[in-house]
């Protein structure tokens, strides 16, 4: 998000409130987890839309798989998401990648086919087919699950002042995991999920806020609010713990 949110900042024609050719963002993250970026260009005709200009140059530059992909506006809008052509190319050709798109209970990472329920896919050789959905595999499913990370948090959790985080409505597992720092380029950690709690955010614990690098509930939960903007008290999060692969999480 960040990245594609710098790339309009950059390079936008229009002023707030106003029509522009280049008004939208867009990042896609590869299989490689090698970053892209583009621009939409409008035009009356159909200018291609952000998303479809950061395919393309992730295509020009080697990329085949795509693991997921999000749009933002210009000036501070946040998050769009794609239109109904963007999301039959997303089906017609990366139906297992991830599309970031805003909800009213905040920002989910969906399948690209299931924005799509009961659609057909279109190939270049056959037209018009159904779905199957055994011809993919979710780059998201391929290895340990991830958990992501804003990159500001990279150094406390390679130092292990962060061993725990809290979410909301972002589940995880016990077992192997990937934590994925969201910079540019993307810092992908091995790590352990050791221990998972249900709770209510005012029951969150100094402890937990130590363990997070924090020194009170009341700051954890402040943070928490920096995440997830409409948290209440009474919402339900999951306290994640979490160990750091020893030989590539040292600093």
């Amino acid at each position: 998000m960040e990245l594609a949110r710098r790339t309009i900042d950059a390079h936008t024609d229009a002023g707030p409130d106003e029509d522009g050719i280049h008004t939208m963002g867009a990042a896609v993250m590869a299989a490689d987890y090698r970053m892209f970026a583009g621009v939409n260009l409008y035009h009356f005709t159909g200018g291609p839309c952000a998303e479809l200009v950061a395919l393309g140059a992730a295509r020009a530059q080697g990329a085949r798989q795509m693991r997921c992909i999000v749009a933002v506006g210009n000036h501070g809008r946040g998050v769009v998401g794609p239109c109904g052509r963007d999301r039959q190319v997303f089906l017609d050709y990366y139906p297992a990648m991830r599309v970031i798109v805003p909800t009213p209970a905040g920002l989910r990472s969906v399948l690209a086919a299931d924005l799509m329920p009961l659609a057909q896919q279109w190939t270049p050789e056959s037209g018009m087919n159904g779905l199957d959905p055994s011809l993919y595999q979710d780059p998201e499913a391929a290895g340990p699950p991830i958990i992501r990370f804003n990159p500001r948090y990279l150094d406390v959790v390679r130092s292990g002042a962060k061993s725990r985080t809290t979410r909301f409505r972002d589940p995880a597992r016990p077992g192997p995991a990937r934590l994925v720092f969201e910079s540019d380029p993307e810092v992908v950690l091995p790590a352990e999920v050791t221990g998972i709690r249900h709770c209510l955010v005012g029951e969150l614990t100094d402890q937990d806020a130590r363990a997070e690098g924090l020194s009170t509930a009341a700051e954890l939960q402040e943070a928490l609010k920096g995440h997830y903007p409409d948290l209440a008290g009474t919402d339900e999060v999951d306290v994640i713990t979490f160990r750091v692969d020893d030989e590539t999480g040292a600093a």
